[in-house]
């Protein structure tokens, strides 16, 4: 009898100090960044041209100034008939899908813009239906879908 109960109290004592091994899987997990920000992406999007800068705030200075330049081409290609002067910035709300197909949204421009321009809006949705293919921006290794600002002057004289 005293030989069992001694049995069972060591089987009972290796069983609970196994847990307590370093050997264990408990402690051979890997801790994991859960910690996701998903205001910014790791890359944001770019065109052909600026594909080979590497440093994330290059790239993205790059993108910026290329999709300004384009837009701003095909604005000054039009002929507007306005009766004041103009001299105030539109924001156009652009969406790039994981696809690196850009969409308009929506333009935030003053009733000034609105009575002189009516068809700004329709100029700068064919403008964008012009740009080039774009690279969509990166979070974690994947293709994600971003919503762009971008901020338009709009300076018109008589």
């Amino acid at each position: 009898m005293l030989m069992r109960v001694f049995s069972l109290l060591l089987f009972l004592i290796i069983c609970i100090s196994c847990e307590n091994l370093p050997f264990s899987k408990k402690q051979q997990k890997p801790i994991l960044d859960t910690i996701i920000n998903f205001n910014e992406v790791d890359f944001s999007p770019s065109f052909k041209i600026c594909d080979s800068i590497i440093e994330k705030e290059a790239k993205s200075y790059c993108f910026r100034t290329s999709i300004h330049q384009k837009i701003g081409a095909e604005l000054q290609k039009q002929v507007f008939t306005i009766h004041d002067s103009i001299d105030e910035i539109v924001n156009v709300s652009l969406i790039i899908d994981s696809k690196g197909k850009i969409q308009f949204e929506k333009m935030d421009a003053s009733e000034i813009i609105k009575n002189q321009l009516p068809k700004l809006d329709s100029v700068i949705q064919e403008s964008i239906q012009k740009i080039p293919a774009i690279y969509p921006a990166i979070k974690r290794g994947i293709p994600v879908t971003t919503k762009y600002t971008l901020p338009i002057r709009i300076q018109l004289k008589e």
